[in-house]
């Protein structure tokens, strides 16, 4: 696996790195004004570098692939067409992502995937396909771009002076 077999999941699946990079801006352009989408681009293309991320992405992708085709075994098959709320899975999997970048990313998935935001939302609501791990994993690979921006900006770095005298 490589970082360009990663982008080319996503692209095949419907995913452009720019419609992650605009949920990444949305995120972290509140705390970083300067930011730009370009820095959004740069932070999921180191995301996607590492092996694990594109191992779960490789796993969530073939299982949404295989459900589409009607290959998996019963009742796995109807969890996954009915994209069962109690199926956590899907989730579990993507947090393996967000766990690269600490608790921003964690805190910054459960956010995400609640609101649905931008690509994410739309691969949620395609009644045509099925991606019970795709949405989330996209809300994963946002979530740690945005904490690794969080987590790699000067300001960050800066801490207020404490006098001792409050």
């Amino acid at each position: 696996m490589s970082y360009q077999m990663a982008e080319d999941l996503l692209e095949r699946r419907g995913v452009s790195l720019d419609s992650i990079a605009e949920i990444v801006y949305i995120l972290q352009s509140v705390y970083y004004p300067s930011l730009t989408q370009e820095e959004c681009l740069s932070s999921i293309k180191s995301v996607l570098n590492k092996r694990e991320v594109q191992y779960t992405l490789m796993t969530g992708i073939a299982l949404d692939e295989l459900a589409e085709k009607k290959l998996l075994p019963q009742p796995f098959q109807a969890v996954m067409e009915a994209d069962e709320s109690l199926y956590g899975a899907d989730e579990t999997l993507a947090l393996g992502i967000t766990s690269v970048y600490g608790m921003i990313g964690l805190t910054s998935f459960g956010y995400l995937d609640k609101i649905k935001l931008g690509i994410i939302g739309k691969l949620n609501d395609d009644k045509g396909s099925i991606h019970v791990f795709l949405d989330d994993l996209v809300a994963g690979i946002a979530a740690a771009a945005s904490a690794r921006i969080a987590h790699g900006h000067e300001g960050a770095k800066v801490y207020p002076h404490v006098t001792g005298t409050e």
